[in-house]
């Protein structure tokens, strides 16, 4: 018989999900019943998630001056919060947890409101809006890149690191192997959706001006939105360069443990990925992430010779097709960048994180919690 029910609470998309799923899998080990509340995005993800049932509450995102859509967006939060307060008197569960992403709003304002132990997790190293709106009212915050003792919430906050999934801890078994000369050389390009686009236009341009023995030693992984795909595989196939280009790879982890080189987004769970995998990286923070978010996770990561920070706007294709011939050519440095991303890696964040919840769960208070870790 389970414990008792532990509910998460997650944004529909990946960097929301991702860790809520490795606290999943922690959870349920030891004994928890795990249940998700989320919205429809997360369809795509759901067939993973270990949850032993998932609910969707009506939400939506604040954040039109237009005071009519305005309107109809408190009026769908206050269904879904409507909705949430008769899922938590159902369930009865022992603690919830939110992930960030205004679908949060609905369960963790329900929770909090009728005294069920609740937290939040929040996987950057600024506070998202959603979780800025509900941090004052649950009982414990746990940071992936939060600062340390810092803030109006610190006697609360435990940074504990992003949980990865159990995919990447498996990934993380494999030692990086640097490219050997003349050898190939295996790539990883990757974005959210907003980020791929600036990708698929970026990487295969930089590619077409790489000397032609530096492109027959690329295998290369893309990922590409869907109305991009075509394009980019039309521009390697004429270079007669070996690659996968797809809108989504289910394994993502195992590519990153091959890899050479990654060049990506900055979203916490992406950075908290290669660094526990321990991949060097070109990280090219989304520039119009309300809160600057990625441009802090990224520095984060480059403070520690783990990875290279590249502005958009400054990563011309000229620009990116030399940082690319540099790397090929240096695989002692690329080893080093390998090694210091190893080092700022958080493995056990998902186990710190579970122990936090299990002891909300238990009635315990963040300063006992606290007191209690070595």
């Amino acid at each position: 018989m389970a414990k008792g029910i532990i509910l998460l609470a997650a944004g529909g998309t990946g960097g929301h999900l991702f860790p809520a799923e490795a606290l999943a899998h922690e959870l349920k080990a030891s004994g928890w019943s795990v249940h998700l509340v989320t919205d429809s995005r997360a369809e795509r993800f759901a067939g993973k998630f270990p949850a032993d049932e998932i609910h969707v509450v009506p939400s939506a995102t604040i954040g039109s001056k237009n005071p009519v859509k305005l309107a109809s967006s408190l009026w769908t939060l206050w269904k879904g919060l409507r909705a949430a307060r008769r899922l938590m008197s159902r369930l009865r569960p022992s603690a919830v947890v939110g992930f960030g992403g205004y679908p949060t709003l609905p369960p963790l304002l329900a929770a909090t409101g009728m005294g069920i132990p609740s937290m939040i997790h929040e996987q950057n190293a600024v506070m998202g809006r959603a979780n800025k709106a509900l941090a004052p009212r649950v009982r414990a915050i746990a940071g992936g890149f939060l600062a340390d003792g810092q803030g109006p919430y610190a006697a609360k906050t435990v940074v504990t690191g992003n949980p990865v999934r159990p995919a990447v801890i498996a990934a993380a078994t494999v030692p990086y192997a640097a490219p050997e000369a003349g050898g190939e050389f295996r790539l990883v390009v990757f974005g959210g959706s907003q980020g791929a686009q600036f990708f698929s236009n970026a990487v295969p341009q930089a590619i077409c001006r790489l000397h032609e023995g530096k492109r027959a030693r690329l295998r290369l992984t893309q990922q590409a939105r869907p109305e991009d795909r075509e394009g980019v595989e039309a521009i390697y196939g004429k270079l007669g360069i070996a690659a996968d280009v797809s809108p989504f790879f289910t394994d993502m982890a195992d590519r990153l443990a091959r890899a050479h080189l990654v060049i990506c987004r900055s979203g916490a769970s992406t950075v908290s990925e290669i660094s526990v995998i321990g991949r060097p990286a070109i990280l090219v923070p989304y520039p119009y992430a309300l809160d600057h978010d990625q441009a802090a996770n990224a520095a984060a990561l480059a403070a520690t010779g783990g990875a290279k920070v590249i502005a958009q706007s400054e990563l011309s294709p000229e620009k990116l097709s030399t940082i690319i011939a540099e790397a090929m050519k240096n695989p002692e440095r690329l080893a080093e960048m390998a090694s210091s991303a190893r080092k700022a890696g958080k493995p056990d964040a998902a186990r710190l994180l579970a122990g936090m919840v299990e002891a909300i769960a238990s009635g315990k208070t963040i300063e006992e919690f606290k007191g209690e870790r070595p």
